[in-house]
């Protein structure tokens, strides 16, 4: 089989430096958060990432001169010694770190080609001006600064050459603002770069976790360059995009709750009554965490209750068969009227790091009328979707601990 991945040549920060370029993934903050995350740190990849930050505010994060700006920062980081670029390719163990749970995987870079034959495998659909964001923020940059986070089936063989690299001193250790520790070591010997990329491209496939408008826009880059390039060869830096690969049982899901505005004209009696049909519905003290796939919270008026899915109404679909699209399918749509979750403004979405109380929270204001809370998809269940070339419903998964921006950037030659 051809080569998944490859070393690649990181544009880097200084150790020295590192705690104060790290920086939030640009999607988890907006540009109000970013402002004051980056405030007194002017090194932080905030500014290259979120560039609007350091225009007047209210200024469109898509237009034209917040591309300039962050390509301007950018420079300013490598022209003061703060971001160096390796001189020969490598690969990265990286390391997180969140309370009890760790993950230990590979930063790489990964094959377009193979991405555009589905050997590195999507599980979600992918909006167009989120796309057009980050072609437009690669081709400025002539960087991909912001990390695919892939999932493999764990693989002992590679297991023990992560396990020997690990056992030296790591070029970065910094813990974050979250309290994420993020653990970085290079390897740049040639017998283990090669067996790494011998072992990778054995692998029947690999899988996106998250990431994928960042992987569709690389694939668009790509695309571009090697029409425009009488010698395109399919070795050039634009033939791959900027990942971490981590084996599939280290990797932790959240859940991924939901909120309704409204009951859709129902009293809450008559809701529980009509969801009964589908459901058995149990008032519980405390907080109605699912504790396993088919059974749902739901917070209304103060009190929770423990919803277990009739098993007749389980299909066989990898998709179909979601907590999320049980849950979709069987009570937002025909009890609530929600049918398209992905535009409808009277759902919203809720990460699981913000626990269950955000959702009592939410809904006791009169903000929200219920709350549901699900168990989180499984590993195996994204990767089972991906195989059957299908997609998940929108907000299925919320991947804990997060990777950070400015570690580790991809130059494209």
């Amino acid at each position: 089989m051809s080569t998944l991945i490859r070393p690649f040549r990181a544009l880097r920060p200084v150790p020295a430096q590192a705690a104060a370029v790290a920086a939030p993934p640009y999607d988890v903050l907006d540009s109000g958060e970013a402002r004051a995350r980056a405030a007194g740190r002017p090194f932080s990849f905030l500014h290259i990432s979120k560039p609007e930050i350091d225009l007047p505010e209210g200024t469109d994060p898509y237009a034209p001169e917040v591309y300039a700006k962050g390509t301007g920062n950018l420079h300013r980081l490598i022209d003061s010694g703060v971001l160096i670029r390796d001189l020969k390719p490598c690969y990265y163990i990286y390391r997180l770190r969140m309370g009890g749970h760790v993950q230990t995987g590979i930063a790489c870079v990964g094959s377009v080609a193979e991405y555009d034959r589905n050997r590195i495998r999507k599980h979600e659909f992918t909006r167009p001006d989120k796309e057009d964001d980050r072609v437009r923020q690669i081709s400025a940059l002539n960087a991909q600064t912001g990390p695919v986070l892939l999932a493999y089936r764990a693989n002992a063989a590679l297991g023990a050459i992560i396990a020997t690299a690990t056992q030296g001193t790591p070029t970065y250790d910094v813990v974050a603002d979250d309290g994420v520790q993020h653990t970085l070591w290079v390897i740049e010997d040639e017998l283990p770069i090669r067996r790494i990329t011998q072992i990778v491209a054995a692998m029947p496939a690999l899988y996106i976790a998250d990431g994928h408008h960042r992987s569709a826009s690389a694939s668009r880059v790509a695309a571009q360059r090697a029409a425009a390039n009488p010698r395109h060869s399919g070795d050039e830096d634009y033939n791959y995009f900027l990942c971490v690969a981590f084996p599939h049982d280290e990797m932790r899901i959240l859940d991924y709750n939901r909120l309704v505005r409204d009951l859709h004209g129902q009293s809450a009696k008559d809701f529980l009554a009509r969801i009964g049909r589908q459901f058995s519905v149990a008032a519980v003290d405390g907080q109605a965490k699912p504790a396993h796939a088919g059974q749902f919270g739901l917070y209304l008026d103060k009190r929770w209750y423990r919803l277990d899915i009739k098993p007749a109404l389980i299909p066989a679909d990898p998709v179909a068969s979601l907590d999320v699209s049980l849950l979709q399918d069987q009570l937002l749509a025909p009890v609530l009227g929600i049918g398209d979750p992905r535009r409808d403004k009277r759902i919203d979405f809720v990460g699981g790091i913000r626990g269950l109380s955000e959702l009592e929270r939410r809904v006791d204001s009169g903000e929200m009328a219920a709350a549901f809370a699900l168990f989180p998809t499984s590993l195996d269940a994204l990767m089972a979707v991906a195989d059957a070339n299908q997609v998940m419903p929108p907000k299925s998964t919320w991947f804990e601990p997060k990777l950070a921006d400015g570690f580790l950037s991809h130059l494209l030659d």
